[in-house]
Order: structure tokens, then sequence, then C-alpha cells
């Protein structure tokens, strides 16, 4: 009975295989929720939802065969829900530049126990732009990232593009009242591994400008080769100087390059796991007012837990030369507590990161790189165990064997212009480093 409704459910129902009659369904029922039934719905083009208190949900499975369309855009609509779904691309069509769900300009969205799975992008499998109030919760997002390029040439700070993988599992921009929560995150094909590596030649420059950019060393400018080359994040929030009220609650993370990425203010991390990301979390670019607390971070690498400016962040200025004035974009003000790191330097990344390297500690607070980014300010960290897992004796041709720590300083804070100011600890273990529990003094 394609096309037609039924009275036991709230829209219509349709046959499997036919998904065109999604859309049509969609137009033929404004202000209601379209009913997917299992099976699956080949589509060629983007289901594309714009009524308002409308959306689609079952437990169908939604396939694109098309690598240049989304899967589900929504748009300038309030109200909308997608729940229950399984949204995929179909073999040979999974390598993408396209979202998987799009949401943009949109109010009071609910994502919700969606599995959006092999969306392979460099962009992200869940996009959501300019909006106001949206919940993305209870979803698994699996094998979201690709090889690609990242491409840095119009930017005078780097003024470079490198191969790399990339792909986001979340990401969200320019958004208000922001809830992500409860959601299983895994990458399970773009590890960084040696083979990968060397195979895509990740890392090396394939486009290099005429000056050098701001940001860059003249040692890393001439080897053209960069060891970020693994980016995207998990999660990642961003535009801090309109994105605010956020909470991510409750999230599993596998696999990452970085776990969550905050760009944002007023913003609540608390009860993630973040296993095997080479950075487990960062907030910087102007992030103030942020609480992270009772999160786990496991098997990182480059570092757990990471405050810093970034090149976003000024201060407040004053009306000149025909330009409005502008509020301060500042990080700081935030608490860290109560959060576990264990197995530091025991991911898939360690190989990359050296742990001589200065920029390798479980807790790392940073300068800006640019001389006039404010420094981070007026944080409280308490509460928080770093644990040495080298500790813990591993039997070797049956004698027990310690593991040195893989790391110099359980917390490194740089110093210098622009360094972290008014920074606060109180009733945490740090298990020290080889070179010691900081490198510099802790103050309560």
């Amino acid at each position: 009975m394609a096309g037609t409704f039924l009275a036991a459910q709230p829209a219509g129902t349709f046959a499997p295989g036919d998904g065109s009659s999604i859309q049509s369904l969609l137009a033929q029922s404004p202000g209601r929720m379209v009913f997917v039934p299992a099976g699956d719905h080949f589509i060629s083009e983007a289901i594309r939802i714009s009524g308002g208190n409308s959306g689609l949900w079952g437990p169908g499975r939604i396939i694109q065969s098309n690598p240049n369309a989304a899967i589900v855009e929504i748009d300038g609509a309030t109200g909308v829900q997608l729940r229950d779904l399984t949204l995929t691309r179909a073999a040979g069509a999974m390598e993408t530049s396209k979202f998987a769900v799009s949401v943009a300009k949109s109010s009071q969205v609910v994502l919700s126990n969606l599995q959006v799975l092999d969306n392979w992008g460099n962009r992200a499998s869940i996009h959501v732009n300019g909006c106001d109030g949206v919940t993305i919760r209870d979803c698994l997002i699996q094998n979201y990232s690709r090889i690609s390029i990242d491409d840095r040439t119009a930017s005078p700070l780097y003024g470079y593009a490198f191969n790399c993988i990339d792909g986001h599992g979340v990401q969200v921009r320019l958004t208000t009242a922001v809830m992500i929560c409860n959601n299983r995150i895994i990458e399970r094909r773009m590890l960084p591994t040696p083979e990968l590596k060397a195979k895509h030649l990740l890392g090396q420059w394939v486009k290099k400008n005429e000056q050098k950019g701001r940001v860059i060393s003249q040692k890393t400018w001439d080897a053209g080769y960069t060891n970020n080359w693994h980016q995207g994040s998990a999660v990642q929030v961003t535009g801090p100087e309109a994105t605010d009220h956020v909470q991510i609650l409750g999230n599993s993370i596998e696999n990452a390059a970085q776990g969550i990425d905050i760009h944002a203010d007023h913003v609540v991390v608390a009860q993630n796991i973040v296993n095997n990301a080479f950075m487990g979390m960062k907030a910087m670019h102007g992030s103030r007012n942020v609480l992270i607390t009772g999160n786990q971070f496991s098997k990182n690498d480059l570092w757990s837990i990471g405050l810093m400016p970034g090149t976003s962040a000024h201060e407040a200025t004053a009306a000149t030369d025909g330009k409005p004035a502008r509020g301060a974009n500042v990080d700081g003000h935030t608490i860290v507590a109560n959060n576990i790191i264990s197995d530091f330097g025991y991911g898939n990344a360690r190989w990359i990161w050296s742990q001589e390297a200065g920029s390798v500690a479980p807790i790392r607070i940073d300068c800006g790189p640019l001389p006039e980014n404010p420094a981070p300010s007026d944080v409280l960290f308490q509460g928080n165990i770093i644990y040495d897992t080298g500790r813990d004796q591993i039997v070797v041709d049956g004698r027990p064997r310690v593991e040195p720590p893989r790391y110099k300083f359980a917390v490194r804070i740089e110093s210098g212009p622009g360094a972290p100011r008014g920074l606060h600890f109180t009733n945490n273990l740090f298990h020290p480093g080889t070179d010691g529990i900081s490198n510099a003094e802790l103050a309560p």
C-alpha cells in the first residue's frame, strides 16, 4: 500500500526499496512524522525536510547510492525529529565529501537513536550549523573519516596544504542550546598506523605559499611536513563568539584523532569516556565558563585535557576607524574536576608523538600562538587523577618489570608572554612523569 496512510501510524507508509516515496510522503504530510518501515530504502538525492514539526522515524534503513549527496538535510525548520533509523551509504559510494545528516538554520531539532554508518567523509557525519535548541542523543556514529587534503593556503597564519586523515563524527557550528548525550562515536577504519601513513604520504605538504605562515616555525616550513596529519574530532563544537550553552554528556568515543574539541562558552563536558584518541579533549579559541567533570580519558598520547587560547582569542576592542566595538573572546573561568586519566601513552598514536616533545603531557595549559592572544586564566583543578599505568608490574620472561612513565610531566604549563594565570590545584592525585609532576609550581 505504497503512498497510503494507515490509521495505526501518525503518517504514511510505503514499500521497502522505493526511497523516493519518503520525499513524496513528507510533502503530502506537512507537520506530521513519516514512518519508515523495516527494509532497505535506496535514494540517490538527499531527503530534504523543511516543514515544521515533521520528520522521519522507524526501523528502516535509508541507503544513499550517490556519494555527491547528503542522506538527510533539515533546513529552516522547527521541531523536526529523526528517530530510530539507520542511515548509511551503498558499497562503492561510502567515500564522500557530504554530510550524512545536515541541520541548518533550524530550531528544536531532535536526532535520536540513529545509526549513522559508513559515511566516510572529510567533513562530518552529523553537521549542525546556525541553529538553536538541538539534541543529538543515543546515536551510533561509526566510520566517519577518510583520506583527504587539509588546505590551509588561504590563511596567512599557515600557508600550506597537506595529506591527512580527516572527518568529524558530530560537528556543531554557530549554534546555541546544544545537547550531545549518550552517543557512541567510533572509528574502525582510519587508524593512525605507520602503514597507512606510508601508503598515503600522510603529513606531506602538497601545496605551499610563497610566504611562510605566521604561526609556522622556519624548521617546519623548510621540512614541508607536519605530524598532526590525523585531523578531525569525534565531537567538535565551534563558533566561539556565537556558540553558547552546550552539554556534552555520557558519550563513548573510540579511536578518534581528537575526542572532544570545544570552541564555545558555557559548556558542560561530563561523564564521557574517550578511549584511544591522541587528544582526549581541548577547549580553546575563546572557550570560557567550561565545566569538565567526571570523565574517563584513556590511551591518549599527546594530551588528555588541553586548555589553550588559539588564534581566535582576543581582548575586547573599542570602536575605531569605522569598525564597531567588540567584546572579549577569552579562555578560562573553568573548572576541571574529578576526571581520571589512565593508560597515557599507550594508544595507537604513541609512535607519532615523542615523549621528549614539550607538548606531550596528560594535562596541558598553553599560551596562544600569537602575541595578541590573551592568556587563559582563572581555572580550578580539583579531585583529578593522573594514573601512571607503567607502575603496574608487567611480567616479562617470568620476571616483573615496571615501565617508566610515558610523559615527562603530568601537568605542563607554558611560560613566557601570554602565560596562563590564575591556575589553582587542590586535592588532585598526579603520578609524576620522568621529570616530575609539573614543569611549574602548582599553586593551591
